[in-house]
């Protein structure tokens, strides 16, 4: 659907592009993204992600310092404290790895332990990437209403 199409529609109008992953792989992607979420070194919240190309993971991304710098110590980011000011999204860790190693994210999916915020949603929308799949609502919509009028296919898992 082209931009001029949308007109006044709302996200929740436009209709959804089709599911990329089947039910029964999901489970298992997320769980890869669960544990994948263990070795983020952000202590306010450690998120997961996945970037998957035919059921197969092709990259991963946990929050976390960038690489070679300082991690986040306990009392600056504390869980239900302030957002972190050091660590990198793990969606956009998982895309830089990729575009690092030289691996196409075109028409692939992502699967993470949260929703994307706004920045990563644009990130993932500019890597090409067709489909997101997530096990948490982020406490903010936009980024889910932004994905599907890019038309990038959004999932509760």
């Amino acid at each position: 659907m082209m931009i001029e199409e949308w007109g006044n529609k709302s996200p929740d109008e436009l209709e959804q592009p089709k599911a990329i992953l089947k039910s029964h792989k999901l489970v298992s992607l997320i769980e890869h993204a669960k544990i994948e979420a263990t070795e983020g070194t952000c202590h306010r919240l450690q998120v997961g992600a996945v970037i998957v190309r035919s059921g197969r993971i092709i990259s991963s991304g946990r929050n976390g310092a960038p690489s070679h710098l300082p991690h986040c110590n306990p009392t600056e980011c504390a869980p239900g404290g302030p957002p972190c000011k050091r660590a990198v999204h793990a969606e956009a860790n998982a895309i830089a790895f990729a575009a690092r190693h030289g691996v196409a994210t075109e028409g692939c999916a992502i699967v993470s332990t949260d929703s994307p915020c706004l920045d990563c949603a644009r990130l993932v929308i500019n890597a090409g990437i067709k489909a997101v799949y997530y096990s948490r609502e982020y406490r903010d919509t936009k980024p889910l209403e932004e994905l599907r009028l890019a038309g990038v296919y959004t999932q509760l898992v």
